[in-house]
């Protein structure tokens, strides 16, 4: 029987690729290097099944195109908005995703960022390589504490929810959220945490808010001058969300005025550029998007990409279908 082709767009672990190579006729990306439009364009007429990655823009006009022979795209991340999955199903196209398994590493790394932020452990390991600390001083480099702060959470998915686990249970931190669906009630008590109506209610309780929404045209600039204006002085911002959530020309206002307390960040509207705003802001923690960057979680997002083709090409619902 011939074996589904199979296009992955960018490296993967290996193990990953290994597996996919015993059930699939598959081509790999040893450059590791993002394909250009037109190459994902062709082989939508080429290849059974793409892997593509959030590096992949697959909008409405990728898929104008007649004789296309892929019938899943089978996305490496829990993240979807790089593909216009209206336009995908409207081509009968199935679209997949990546979901829980890199839950727990990508809220390590959003608690990660704010204890960073805080703590101001970038600038001070900036300062101490660069040769200019002069010693320990009463006055040096003073932070903010973590323990017992308020903590808002905007998007209480998976990940929301790990984040408050962490900081309820590690940090004794006071939670809110902002969800655009009700909670239900016995999940917001696991986690001791409580829900307000909106955004504009959340940002002027929280010492720290951390983002975890999804992306997209629907959220883009979510945090714009208004809503950022509503936050607490000295308060930060953690994104770990999709970068076009934030106003970055509006954030990094904010930050070099000293209205913010500082900012995590570990994604961009334009990746993988960052405004120069951004990069020059006072008390800003900057990760090239690093939230699943784990050998476990990596090997997992492989391997649930490729329990999804199986079930596809079986004639079995993919278990994380999206679209």
């Amino acid at each position: 029987m011939t074996r589904p082709r199979v296009l992955v767009t960018r490296a993967w672990p290996e193990t990953v690729e290994a597996e996919l190579a015993r059930r699939f006729d598959v081509t790999l990306n040893p450059a590791d290097a993002a394909l250009a439009p037109e190459r994902i364009r062709a082989a939508l007429g080429e290849y059974d099944a793409i892997l593509p990655t959030v590096t992949d823009r697959l909008g409405a006009e990728m898929f104008d195109r007649p004789g296309i022979r892929t019938r899943i795209l089978a996305n490496y991340g829990v993240g979807f908005a790089h593909i216009d999955t209206a336009a995908a199903a409207a081509r009968g196209i199935a679209v997949t995703n990546t979901p829980d398994v890199l839950s727990d590493c990508t809220a390590d790394l959003a608690m990660t960022l704010l204890l960073m932020a805080a703590r101001r452990a970038g600038e001070g390991e900036r300062e101490l390589r660069a040769g200019e600390w002069t010693g320990w001083r009463p006055t040096h480099m003073i932070g903010t504490k973590v323990s017992g702060k308020t903590l808002g959470i905007i998007g209480f998915g998976r990940i929301g929810q790990a984040m408050a686990a962490r900081a309820k249970g590690g940090f004794g931190m006071r939670v809110l959220v902002q969800n655009r669906s009700a909670v239900a009630p016995e999940v917001l008590e696991t986690h001791g945490a409580g829900q307000v109506a909106s955004i504009e209610a959340l940002l002027p309780e929280c010492d720290f808010v951390s983002l975890h929404c999804p992306g997209g045209a629907e959220n883009r600039n979510l945090l714009d001058a208004r809503r950022l204006a509503l936050m607490r002085p000295g308060a930060i911002l953690v994104n770990t969300a999709r970068g076009e959530v934030v106003d970055e020309a509006a954030l990094a206002a904010a930050l070099h005025a000293g209205r913010l307390g500082g900012a995590g960040l570990d994604v961009y509207a334009g990746e993988p550029r960052v405004p120069d705003a951004l990069l020059t802001a006072p008390n800003t923690v900057l990760l090239p998007h690093l939230g699943s960057a784990t050998r476990e979680t990596r090997e997992a997002m492989g391997m649930r990409v490729i329990a999804n083709l199986d079930d596809f090409f079986a004639g079995r619902p993919p278990h994380d279908r999206v679209a």
